[in-house]
């Protein structure tokens, strides 16, 4: 098992869009918060193919889910404007559960039996009861997801999200909130690989002060799946 430090939260935004962050009172009460953070943020990634009685096959996985969203379901909405993914998406998930991002609400469509053995699989590894996941299908390297945080009101904040890779390896980056634009601050960007099998668990407070992405690579010329297990508050 490999363990990386590091924090994050998400908004969904478009590639290209800039998020508006409200500023904070110096820069000596920056490097005080993101030391403090630091030490509080934590990642954990683990190979859940190594698990023992997993029984789940990656081509099954693959034929069970159902990755094409019809019309308003494919895009995002970014301060006011709708934007499309390059990449498809599709949500499952317990009975009744929605999940409200970007303007849109995506029903949770029943659990597939290969999913569901997933969730359970996540779920007896992380010690989480997980009822809802959201699954990116990156056809190849040109298909990609922008800097964003993962803070929407529907999440139960106290559960880690759970984030399963199949397929194509990826790079991906989380960078600190105050190295972005205005403020550009010289806080490093933390980079790492997704391997097919792996899985990462994004602990609170990550969702707190980093943003996360997945960006284009011309070399990775595979399909990827990503399963994003989290939990979703009832109302």
């Amino acid at each position: 098992m490999d363990k990386y430090v590091i924090k994050v939260k998400r908004k969904h935004v478009c590639e290209e869009s800039n998020i508006a962050r409200k500023n904070l009172k110096d820069t000596d009460d920056n490097e005080k918060e993101y030391n403090s953070n630091k030490s509080e943020m934590s990642l954990f990634n683990h190979n859940i193919s190594e698990e023992k009685n997993d029984k789940i096959s990656t081509p099954s996985l693959y034929e069970n889910i159902d990755i094409n969203f019809p019309g308003d379901l494919a895009r995002v909405k970014v301060f006011g404007k709708w934007c499309d993914i390059p990449r498809k998406q599709v949500t499952y998930g317990d009975p009744g559960l929605t999940y409200k991002y970007s303007g849109i609400t995506t029903p949770a469509k029943p659990w597939p039996k290969t999913l569901k053995a997933v969730r359970d699989l996540v779920n007896r590894v992380t010690g989480y009861d997980y009822n809802f996941v959201l699954v990116n299908r990156y056809k190849d390297g040109s298909d990609k997801m922008g800097e964003h945080k993962d803070d929407e009101k529907d999440l139960d904040h106290n559960t880690p999200i759970a984030s399963i890779s199949l397929g194509q390896p990826r790079d991906f980056y989380f960078r600190h909130q105050d190295a972005r634009p205005p403020k550009s601050m010289k806080i490093e960007k933390v980079s790492m690989l997704l391997e097919h099998g792996s899985l990462l668990l994004m602990n609170p407070p990550t969702n707190n002060f980093w943003y996360h992405a997945l960006p284009p690579r011309k070399s990775a010329g595979g399909l990827r799946i990503n399963l994003t297990f989290r939990r979703i508050l009832r109302k």
